[in-house]
């Protein structure tokens, strides 16, 4: 067992748009803790809007990064399950006790809030403190990843078995989870299918991955952005959309499916109108996934294309067992038909605000920082 570090960098959030590298004292682990030294981290569309004051989930000061992945460097006195050395995938925390965590969907745990957003452990402390010794709120999805190392829990680890390279592997737990995992587990879309996907980040993105991977026949992306449709095209997308030179998108869908619409859709937007057109969209008994996040707006749909057999998904994390799923996504990618790499860039910790900027921009699909 190595020694933990005393001292770390962590991106630390003092107020919404107020955040900057500090050095941080590391508390020592408790006993179901796992110290893991961040070998990349995400920049998910959550930490932005948790950033910029559109979602106040977390009490500040506060260290952001919820999809992490590295190395464990020290284990706790009642870990089990992984050991020093191992490579991990860090995703969301669950109890593991009650309905929605035995039926493995830990997205739906009932102390999910607690264990994912309150800042520090059912106690109350923190995992850092800053140089003035004022505790610094840590454990966001019980991990606080934007870190030199992070602090998290034997429920929200997944090992890496095999020769993989722990650089592409942050943005697995949460992103890639929710896409990858709304087309194989919520819709478990099938070989020769049709599907539609509304949306060009991460989560899109890995949708279009797992489709190519599961055999989809048409895969037919829709964005706004030329850069955006070209990536979709890269990883797998059969057909692309231009949403914004297309009058009748409808019309266009059809004529590439030769049926009234599209078997599956996956909507990655967030955005109220445009999930109601991934319904509309829809063939009589087709399903559509919504996993982006439209809080406090109002999704009108026609009850008749409902009662036609139309089903709508809400979907956290894909409904997937991560511990199930995230293996097999890897391996997928192990031997190329998960090209997550196609859509990732790369930037070292120090250049986080060229990170963020390009990932809000959309100058990039996916920001992976490396501390």
């Amino acid at each position: 067992m190595n020694d933990a570090p005393a001292r770390i960098t962590g991106a630390v959030m003092r107020a919404p748009t107020r955040l900057g590298l500090e050095p941080l004292d590391l508390a020592p682990l408790g006993r179901d803790e796992v110290l893991v030294r961040v070998s990349s981290a995400g920049i998910c569309g959550t930490d932005l809007e948790v950033l910029d004051g559109h979602l106040d989930l977390l009490p500040t000061p506060v260290v952001l990064g919820h999809e992490g992945a590295g190395v464990v460097e020290q284990v706790g006195s009642e870990v089990t399950g992984v050991a020093p050395g191992d490579v991990v995938i860090m995703t969301v925390a669950a109890c593991g006790r009650c309905p929605a965590c035995l039926t493995g969907r830990p997205g739906y745990c009932v102390r999910h809030e607690s264990l994912n957003f309150s800042g520090g452990r059912a106690d109350g402390s923190t995992a850092y403190t800053d140089q003035a010794g004022v505790p610094v709120h840590s454990h966001f999805f019980y991990q606080s990843s934007w870190a030199e190392y992070a602090v998290a829990h034997t429920s929200n680890l997944v090992p890496v078995a095999g020769e993989v390279d722990p650089a592409v592997l942050g943005p697995f737990g949460c992103g890639v989870l929710t896409g990858a995992g709304a087309v194989l587990h919520t819709l478990n879309v099938q070989t020769g299918s049709s599907v539609a996907v509304f949306g060009l980040g991460a989560v899109g993105l890995s949708a279009i991955m797992a489709a190519a991977a599961a055999g989809v026949a048409q895969i037919i992306a829709i964005g706004r952005k030329p850069d955006q449709l070209a990536r979709a095209a890269a990883v797998g997308a059969t057909h692309t959309i231009n949403s914004t030179e297309t009058g009748d998108l409808g019309a266009a869908i059809r004529s590439i499916t030769g049926k009234p619409g599209v078997e599956y859709s996956i909507e990655a937007t967030g955005n109220a109108a445009v999930m109601r057109t991934s319904v509309d969209v829809l063939i009589e008994t087709g399903h559509a996934a919504l996993t982006g996040v439209a809080a406090g707006q109002t999704l009108q749909l026609d009850p008749w294309s409902l009662i036609r057999g139309r089903t709508v998904h809400g979907t956290t994390l894909g409904d997937a067992p991560p511990a199930i799923l995230l293996p097999r996504l890897v391996a997928l990618h192990r031997q190329g038909r998960f090209p997550i790499d196609k859509i990732e860039t790369h930037y070292p910790l120090a250049d986080l605000d060229r990170a963020i900027d390009d990932a809000r921009s959309g100058k990039t699909a996916k920001a992976v920082l490396h501390p």
